[in-house]
């Protein structure tokens, strides 16, 4: 478990001298608080061997709450609170877990009543206790813009959690039991914790770098039911065929990870469906990726006995896929794990399952009948009586036939008809002599009921149809209905191979979907390496080269003792934080896995990515803008290693210019007297003060760099190439206009030309194409003028 040195110890009273032997005898305990809803999982845990909280952000987990067992494995909590009203997959995961372990090693599961769990409730619970790393002497709000830039009060679960852990703590009094009851329970320190292997990332990080972009749908019938992915990392990365795909992109997206081995094993199928030879190996599981459904929902509905029509061929579908993806990983390189896995996984009980289906279920007839039907030949006793149902209706006029004979001379015609769930009843239709119920009485016939002025009777006939055919309908639908439970029942006792198809069908799609990305944009391999240091050569900014004409691609060299802190100057518009985007991106790409948009890259022990680029501005969270860079920054100061990569963007322009730039030398100062030991730190800035006024020691720590431009009289032209060195562009007090943008007068003048265009269009004429005139005039002048 990584964690960061305790926040603010300055503010703790010095600790009190404890004897060696009681430290050898006294065991640490963990209590943890979990929760998990909705995909999400909040974790928090108090250990009695440090007296800290520590605490996970939002992170989401499967339904398998794989990550929840990870975190178990390596804290190996005493106790685990969580609300009475849970989720079942949680509930079953707890469950399973107690009976798994032993009398010794097992942990005490406590429930509370949820509402001792509410976001408000554990919100004033955390900010009304009294912690003693808080200095006294603040106010009741500077102790709530203190803890808010420590604990990630955007995670509402964790927020939740962590109530809850309090509550506990309180009501069980841990390491304090003897003592008076107004002591409470020593907290003296909040701590962040990540997996070993997953590399720390806030959601202010995940938004600058737009990893996600959620946008409202265009479409009207959409704007309640969701959102769809903008223009982000995951939207230009996601070719996913199949759902699962992209639900694991996501997830992997979500968790970047610093465990080298699994990152050089995806890299390496990428590397073997990048060769031209595998093109076709690539379409084919392409192909059948896309036929991969649902299945967890149909196992679901199968084991509630709701299983449709729907649910049948697509089983069947996936079924098929799979077997056809585990021929196709046979015939590749089995030193490939992937493959290898597949071909083992994938056993023959989806052939026997994929044969039970094709044998039994007839698929036109299900569909017309819209249920379940099985194919001729798979019961005999269904055949016959499918038989006898299909030669009814000629029997049935013969037998109406001789029932006309016997009934009175009056009655023009009969027929014998079949109801189901009702039987056989002889039809006659309606007399005019027959105007009430008591005409209806016919001797030798039971009156049954009127409908659509035809009389309904049970006949000595009919009745013995009854008895000796029955109700074939039903009873063949009763036939088929007790086969298909015992499909599913077979079905589900191999469900086992199908959740496995599902797990390694999501991963080779995520693999070819990169795979794909890498061929199209000429993305390459990245190398990983132990030192500390970024270095990138020809580095692209993976979502600006898709929308920018041409894009001056630059170097990033940050090694392990020398510059691994970079200020970067220049004028606006130049291109700062595009490149300290650029940074993150590619580094970020690296460790899900993926090529990245370079020449080459070479990326080391990175153990999180800390920034301060755009503001979050929420009404919701009270702050200033000036106040949320504050946290942000505070973030990286308390959290970010000598493995960490920071990123900050003009840090200090939200107050007044001495207080920023106050602010800005601190914070690098802080980071210099770590030596070595500080992360590896991207700065952008227009103080060019902290330059003039050597603000900062003169040290190989930093290095200073600029982007490229040159001043012609009036004009300034931009190069966007990155170079040694600090800007010399000093402003003199005359205006500065870009000639690689036209000018506002130019852009007025296309915009005024473009109007009058349309305004003369006769919108009434057929021949008139406005689809020709927003391609030929609208969407070229539209590049220009934006």
């Amino acid at each position: 478990m990584s964690t960061t040195a305790s926040l603010n110890t300055h503010c703790l009273p010095p600790p009190l001298p404890v004897p060696e032997q009681e430290e050898e005898q006294e065991q640490p305990q963990i209590y943890m608080c979990v929760l998990w809803y909705a995909g999400q999982l909040g974790i928090t845990y108090y250990d009695t061997g440090d007296c800290s909280v520590y605490f996970m952000p939002d992170m989401p987990d499967n339904e398998d709450l794989k990550l929840l067992q990870k975190v178990i494995d390596e804290v190996l909590p005493r106790c685990i609170v969580t609300s009475a009203k849970q989720d079942h997959n949680i509930a079953k995961f707890l469950t399973n877990m107690d009976a798994a372990t032993g009398e010794v090693d097992k942990s005490e599961i406590v429930l509370f009543p949820n509402m001792e769990f509410g976001l408000e409730v554990s919100k004033q619970r955390i900010l009304s206790r009294q912690f003693p790393f808080i200095p006294s002497h603040m106010t009741a709000t500077e102790k709530i813009l203190y803890l808010s830039s420590i604990i990630p009060f955007e995670s509402p679960l964790m927020v939740r959690a962590l109530g809850g852990l309090l509550k506990f703590l309180d009501r069980r009094r841990i390491g304090v039991e003897l003592e008076d009851s107004t002591i409470g329970v020593p907290i003296l320190a909040f701590k962040k914790f990540v997996l070993m292997d997953i590399v720390n990332m806030d959601q202010d990080t995940y938004c600058v770098l737009q990893i996600f972009k959620s946008e409202v749908h265009p479409s009207v019938y959409k704007l309640a039911s969701g959102l769809k992915e903008g223009l982000s990392l995951y939207g230009i990365l996601n070719r996913c065929r199949c759902k699962w795909g992209e639900k694991l992109m996501r997830l992997w997206l979500m968790r970047p990870t610093r465990n080298l081995t699994e990152l050089n094993k995806r890299l390496d199928v990428i590397q073997f469906f990048l060769l031209a030879q595998n093109h076709e190996t690539v379409l084919t599981l392409q192909d059948c990726l896309k036929n991969i459904k649902n299945v967890p929902q149909i196992l679901r509905r199968m084991n509630l006995s709701h299983t449709k029509v729907s649910d049948w061929q697509a089983l069947y579908k996936t079924v098929y896929s799979a077997v056809c993806l585990r021929d196709t990983c046979r015939s590749l390189p089995s030193s490939i794990e992937i493959f290898q896995t597949i071909s083992q996984v994938f056993t023959d009980d989806l052939h026997y399952i994929a044969s039970l289906i094709s044998k039994v279920v007839d698929f036109e007839g299900s569909i017309s009948e819209n249920r379940f039907t099985v194919r001729p030949n798979v019961d005999s006793t269904i055949d016959e009586k499918k038989r006898k149902l299909m030669g009814l209706s000629d029997f049935l006029t013969e037998v109406a036939r001789k029932e006309l004979e016997t009934l009175d001379n009056r009655i023009p015609s009969c027929c014998v008809i079949y109801i189901p769930l009702i039987g056989f009843l002889l039809s006659i239709p309606r007399l005019p002599t027959m105007a009430d119920k008591s005409d209806f009485e016919i001797e030798g016939l039971d009156f049954m009921f009127l409908s659509e002025d035809k009389l309904h009777y049970r006949s000595a006939r009919t009745k013995e149809l009854d008895s000796i055919l029955g109700d074939l309908h039903c009873e063949i639908r009763d036939q088929e209905t007790l086969i298909m439970h015992q499909m599913q029942t077979k079905i589900l006792e191999k469900s086992a191979v199908l959740n496995n198809v599902i797990e390694y069908t999501a991963h080779l799609d995520v693999l070819l979907a990169l795979a794909v990305m890498a061929r199209e944009n000429s993305y390459s391999r990245p190398c990983f390496t132990h030192r500390h240091g970024i270095h990138i050569k020809d580095g692209r900014h993976p979502l600006m080269e898709l929308c920018a004409k041409t894009f001056v691609p630059n170097p990033v060299d940050s090694g392990e003792a020398n510059g691994r802190i970079k200020i970067l100057t220049g004028p606006n518009s130049s291109g700062k934080s595009v490149y300290l985007k650029m940074v993150g991106l590619i580094t970020f790409m690296a460790l899900i896995g993926s090529y990245v948009p370079a020449a080459e890259a070479e990326i080391g022990a990175v153990d999180g990515i800390y920034t301060r680029i755009h503001s979050r501005e929420s009404v919701s969270v009270g702050l200033s803008t000036f106040m949320i860079d504050l946290n942000q920054v505070a973030k990286a100061v308390n959290n970010a290693t000598e493995r960490s990569l920071v990123l900050i963007d003009e840090f200090g322009k939200g107050t007044n210019t001495v207080d920023g730039l106050s602010l800005l030398a601190a914070v690098l100062r802080h980071w210099l007297n770590q030596g070595t030991q500080c992360p590896q730190i991207f700065v952008s800035t227009n103080f060019h003060s902290l330059v003039q006024l050597k603000l900062l020691p003169d040290t190989p720590l930093v290095q200073y760099l600029t982007m490229e431009t040159h001043q012609d009289g009036d004009e300034l032209i931009f190069f966007y190439q990155l170079k040694e060195g600090v800007s010399t562009l000093i402003r003199n007090g005359k205006p500065i206009r870009r000639i690689d943008h036209p000018s506002k007068g130019s852009q007025l003048e296309r915009c005024k030309s473009l109007v009058e265009k349309f305004l003369c269009l006769d919108l009434d004429d057929p021949h008139v194409d406005l689809e020709k005139f927003m391609s030929q005039e609208v969407l070229p002048s539209a590049a220009s003028i934006l």
